[in-house]
């Protein structure tokens, strides 16, 4: 009977948690980009996520310098649970002389930045 406590409490414990997070985080699995003139570029991002309804769902991507400035953002504004992966597009985004390639990171509600990103070269631009 000793032995059946710490089951019975590490399975209470368990419970009085709640359920996991099991969308786990948003992955960037795809960029297209495209230049346009100035200096300025188009992303065309692919994001995969275990979408669980409002509270757990992809909610944004980001273009970020390899220093780590924000050079753009989409916010996404729903779950897309039954559209995995999914594509959306971040038009017009000014990356500065000298930049050659940036990452895309995409962010979830729940567990915020931390997923598979991808670096990007930028078309144009030497290495």
């Amino acid at each position: 009977m000793k032995k059946l406590k710490p089951l019975l409490f590490l399975g209470l414990a368990t419970l009085l948690a709640g359920p996991p997070a099991s969308a786990g985080e948003a992955h960037v699995v795809k960029v297209a980009v495209q230049s346009s003139s100035g200096g300025v570029f188009h992303f065309d991002v692919t994001v995969r996520h275990g979408d669980e309804g409002w509270k757990h769902y992809a909610d944004a991507f980001e273009i970020v310098t390899p220093g780590g400035t924000v050079l753009g953002s989409r916010v996404l504004l729903h779950p897309h649970e039954t559209e995995q992966p999914f594509t959306r597009s971040l038009r017009d985004v000014q990356v500065p002389a000298g930049i050659t390639a940036v990452i895309v990171r995409a962010r979830d509600k729940v567990h915020g930045l931390g997923g598979k990103t991808m670096r990007v070269a930028l078309p144009g631009r030497q290495n």
